[in-house]
């Protein structure tokens, strides 16, 4: 019944009319990996990654390497299916590519393993019901300053508290000019954050820093590049500004160096990275013990179910990229969520958007 009989691999789109950018990526597509692993009895567990335009036949044939590992495996062996992918893929590398096919398959079988015990996972792992704040992220660098206030203005009247915009020009005075924009247009009661996905250096980014306290922005994620350990430990000590990282790591090792060089303010981490559902939950209790909150990277289908398990989790980003893709996208009133009461993780993609690859 809990054996894994075959899986299928899918692409599935979002609706794009021209590339978006941010400080390190110019993104031609929205595009996504989709995967279903069924058992023996006939149910199904899903998946999915965000894929973009990077890397379509080398994740397809990751997914398909760990696919032949798992088949006839049980479901609910997710620990011991994790520890044998990774010693198979030692030889080339257990983070990058094989880690993230590793992690959706994690996440399907979590997924068909709630359905068979016919609960959804949040209650499997102890959790409860709350409201998660969600914030709403977006603010691309390639935007407009009337795109920009626009998207910013759309997610205030949605009821959204909180709102996140890229940063990174080249010349920093023009990101704190868009900052002093989305305020103005958003006032202030609602939380700002900015992103620069890695793309600055310690000088500007701490120039930045100091210039945008005036516009109280709540915090400032991949202000450099995630290796920069003693960077991020000078931009926390000096720029006044919480620093927030995390979706970059395939491990909790960098959250370890940051911890002891008191150089992070918020733990972000992404659970397709990272390894899955136990990889996300031991980070985050690592995170714990040394008093940071939990706000994960963009997946919010998975993080709010993940996050009610969690005493230290702060929050979620909200893209909507997927949610006219699935049956059940998550609800979303005043920037609050619940985790869907439904088996599983509670939604799947329709059927009518997947090409299967």
């Amino acid at each position: 019944m809990t054996k894994i009989k075959h899986y299928t691999i899918f692409k599935a789109a979002a609706a794009l009319n021209k590339p978006i950018s941010d400080a390190t990526h110019k993104l031609t597509e929205i595009s996504f990996i989709v995967l279903r692993v069924e058992t023996v009895s006939g149910i199904i567990g899903e998946s999915y990654l965000l894929s973009f335009q990077y890397s379509p036949r080398a994740i397809v044939g990751a997914l398909k390497d760990v696919g032949e590992m798992l088949i006839g495996e049980d479901v609910h062996h997710t620990v011991d299916c994790f520890e044998r992918i990774n010693q198979h893929n030692e030889y080339f590398g257990i983070e990058g590519i094989n880690r993230w096919a590793q992690s959706a398959f994690n996440i399907a079988m979590w997924d068909a393993w709630s359905k068979i015990l016919q609960q959804p996972i949040w209650k499997i792992l102890g959790g409860s019901a709350q409201l998660v704040p969600i914030y709403g992220s977006g603010g691309w660098s390639s935007y407009t300053i009337e795109e920009l206030v626009a998207e910013v203005s759309d997610y205030k009247k949605r009821g959204f508290t909180a709102v996140k915009i890229k940063v990174g020009k080249p010349d920093w005075k023009e990101d704190l000019e868009r900052l002093r924009y989305v305020r103005e247009a958003v006032g202030n009661n609602i939380a700002i954050m900015m992103d620069a996905n890695q793309g600055m250096k310690v000088p500007e980014a701490l120039s930045l820093a100091r210039a945008a306290r005036q516009l109280d922005i709540n915090w400032f994620e991949e202000p450099i590049d995630h290796n920069d350990f003693h960077g991020y430990q000078l931009l926390r000590n000096q720029a006044g500004i919480s620093i927030a990282m995390g979706e970059r790591e395939y491990s909790t090792l960098p959250l370890r160096e940051l911890i002891r060089l008191n150089a992070i303010d918020i733990w972000q981490p992404d659970i397709l990275r990272l390894g899955g559902v136990e990889a996300w939950r031991d980070s985050a209790a690592l995170a714990k013990s040394n008093h940071i909150p939990v706000l994960p990277h963009y997946y919010k289908d998975y993080d709010v179910p993940l996050l009610c398990t969690i005493s230290n989790g702060r929050g979620a980003e909200s893209f909507d990229w997927i949610d006219p893709l699935i049956d059940h996208p998550l609800k979303i009133d005043n920037g609050m969520a619940r985790p869907h009461n439904r088996p599983g993780w509670g939604f799947s993609f329709k059927d009518k958007y997947l090409v299967e690859l």
